[in-house]
């Protein structure tokens, strides 16, 4: 059986122009101040790490090493959520969508993918480079504007869909799987892959593509009302990465899970800090640990209400207190009778 690691800190969402979130030194230093063990890292921002220097140079991937175990902490995974969003994009998102892009490649959507396409390669060869065994990102999605049939969907349009992404993604697979990264899609509201049976869709596409696998984030199933717990029965093989972060949903006479086009903050289904929303994670960590999931438990910062820092603090002691350290030996095994294979032929009788 395998112990969880962590508690680690996606950082993403903390990455400013003020000091401890405006580099990787005093970052590490402020994460491993408040208890947190690793770091995941997004790969969009020089300042924390140059994508393509570290896919090139094994030197200077030891060194961003260095900087983080300087700390005592390790690179949990990197993350390519942005790039991995613009290797499909729907025309109706590509104004928005630019901004995740260097300027050079915006208002040029085959240029943008192309560059897109690129970083993933360089996320996979920098992820070898600093011994990492996983890597997160985005699907993107070419059919999230019809995903609920109104007016219904023209007959083939998912196949022609699901079509496409594999022949965009199975290139970057093959290529991770060259590295031996598991390249783990975040399953998310926005993306074509977005549940099971999407993801699955993929799968089937990809010719159930080894390097084709998951993080698990139960915070977006619980906005879609699905099985966050049997989700992790069906799909355990496949699991990878995980992010820990809570959420909250609260139908009213008013709204469900659309959400009636309100804020984040008024939504029926929105997310929460660790231990303010809904999630089960006591059963999360069960389940995943009967699993012998691999990798690290990563709290990932997205609340309505609550300070970051403050959700920061409390999430260290939350995820190391719910990490299950596994038994190494059967509870039971006091009363172990031995292996005898004469006796057991006895109880059996057996002659």
């Amino acid at each position: 059986m395998v112990t969880i690691k962590g508690p680690a800190l996606f950082i993403a969402q903390f990455i400013g122009d003020e000091a401890p979130f405006n580099s990787l030194s005093s970052i590490a230093g402020w994460a491993a101040s408040l208890g947190y063990k690793g770091l995941q890292i997004p790969t969009n921002d020089a300042r924390f790490i140059d994508l393509q220097k570290a896919a090139e140079s094994k030197t200077y991937a030891e060194e961003i090493k260095g900087i983080v175990q300087e700390y005592g902490l390790e690179i949990t995974e990197l993350s390519t959520h942005l790039q991995g969003q613009l290797v499909a994009v729907h025309p109706a998102y590509d104004d928005l969508f630019d901004a995740f892009a260097p300027a050079a490649y915006q208002r040029n959507p085959a240029a943008r993918q192309q560059w897109a396409v690129q970083q993933l390669r360089y996320a996979a060869k920098a992820s070898q480079n600093l011994g990492l065994s996983a890597s997160a990102t985005f699907s993107g999605a070419l059919a999230w504007p019809f995903m609920y049939p109104w007016p219904q969907r023209p007959a083939g349009l998912v196949e022609t869909t699901f079509n496409e992404l594999a022949k965009r993604w199975l290139p970057i697979l093959n290529y991770y799987d060259e590295c031996g990264i598991d390249l783990c899609y975040e399953i998310h509201a926005g993306e074509d892959l977005h549940d099971g049976s999407s993801y699955e869709l993929f799968l089937d596409k990809v010719n159930q593509h080894t390097r084709a696998n998951l993080l698990y984030d139960p915070s977006h199933f619980v906005l879609q009302c699905l099985d966050y717990l049997e989700y992790i029965d069906i799909y355990h093989s496949r699991i990878k990465m995980m992010h820990v972060k809570d959420a909250e949903f609260n139908p009213t006479g008013r709204q469900g899970v659309y959400g009636g086009y309100q804020s984040w903050l008024n939504r029926a289904g929105r997310f929460r800090s660790l231990g303010d929303g809904q999630v089960d994670f006591k059963s999360v960590f069960s389940k995943l640990a009967q699993y012998d999931f691999p990798g690290w438990a990563v709290l990932e910062w997205e609340c309505a209400l609550k300070h970051p820092e403050d959700s920061v603090r409390e999430g260290a002691p939350f995820i190391k207190n719910h990490i299950i350290r596994v038994t190494d030996h059967p509870f039971d095994d006091f009363a172990a009778a031995g292996v005898d294979q004469t006796l057991q032929r006895k109880i059996l009788g057996i002659q």
